[in-house]
């Protein structure tokens, strides 16, 4: 058996070392760029073929909006990111969701985990029926977060980033049903931060909030995309080219058109997508 020598080994190490960047640097280039990715993406529920060969991809710290008429498949959509539509029974999925290169549908992906990572924002606020505090320490308790001072260092941190705390921290023991709507959805959104996600998910978050409470929540959403990537699906056209950087048109479950926000709005390449926008349908 021949014995490598050293100038051998330096080569074998060179070499190994060389192909671990470029596999290193091929993840962090994807990772840069874009968070979730679904290819060929097709649903089923029983025999209603709900989502029709969606392919697209979200870049990090950006919003991207999901628009089009009610039963185009915006939510559904929505809910195979963390994989909610397990639950419905006769629900058939084909193709890939790619989270950071890896498929949240593969055999072995680990759901909590995702389910951790890929947090939900749903239409009506919905605040567990238990104190402030104890919705926010909710996750990481199940996560085995248990000193008193790391929770409540949590709880500080997520209200102030979900614009909360001024108007909470002397009535954290109060139970969160006492807050307005407006209130009880930031709590909800402080509530998703507290087990670190790295992608928000909002289901029409504002749907059922005053003028007032909805300009918090977009303001909100302003600020936080310089940390998380949000994906949001709206019926309101004017929210979507308010707070989004880049638009999803969705008509009859297929994806008809997707880009830039500013150019969905103002130089939309489908004429399906004109017509929505303009009012013709939907």
């Amino acid at each position: 058996m021949k014995k490598e020598n050293s100038g051998d080994v330096f080569l074998v190490l060179k070499f190994k070392n060389k192909n671990k960047e470029k596999i290193r640097n091929r993840y962090n280039e994807y990772n840069d760029e874009f968070v979730i990715e679904t290819k060929e993406l097709n649903l089923w529920y029983e025999d209603n073929h709900a989502l029709k060969n969606i392919n697209m991809k979200f870049r990090k710290n950006k919003v991207t909006a999901i628009i089009g008429p009610s039963g185009c498949g915006k939510s559904t959509l929505l809910r195979c990111f963390n994989r909610m539509n397990d639950v419905i029974e006769g629900c058939r999925i084909e193709g890939e969701v790619l989270f950071k290169g890896e498929n949240l549908y593969n055999n072995n992906a680990d759901i909590r985990i995702n389910r951790k990572k890929i947090g939900m924002i749903f239409q009506k606020p919905n605040p567990f029926p238990m104190s402030i505090y104890d919705n926010i320490i909710y996750g990481p308790k199940i996560h085995k977060i248990e000193d008193n001072e790391i929770l409540e260092e949590i709880t500080e941190n997520c209200l102030k980033r979900a614009v909360l705390w001024d108007e909470v921290k002397d009535r954290l023991k109060d139970t969160a049903m006492s807050l307005s709507g407006g209130q009880q959805q930031r709590l909800c959104i402080a509530r998703a931060l507290a087990v670190e996600p790295e992608i928000l998910l909002m289901d029409e978050p504002t749907a059922s909030l005053d003028p007032i409470a909805t300009q918090k929540i977009e303001d909100l959403i302003f600020e936080l995309k310089k940390e998380w990537t949000v994906i949001i699906v709206t019926h309101n056209m004017q929210q979507a080219a308010r707070i989004s950087d880049y638009t999803g048109f969705m008509y009859l479950g297929e994806l008809i058109e997707y880009g830039e926000t500013t150019q969905i709005f103002e130089n939309p390449h489908q004429k399906l997508t004109e017509n929505y926008i303009t009012g013709r349908f939907g």
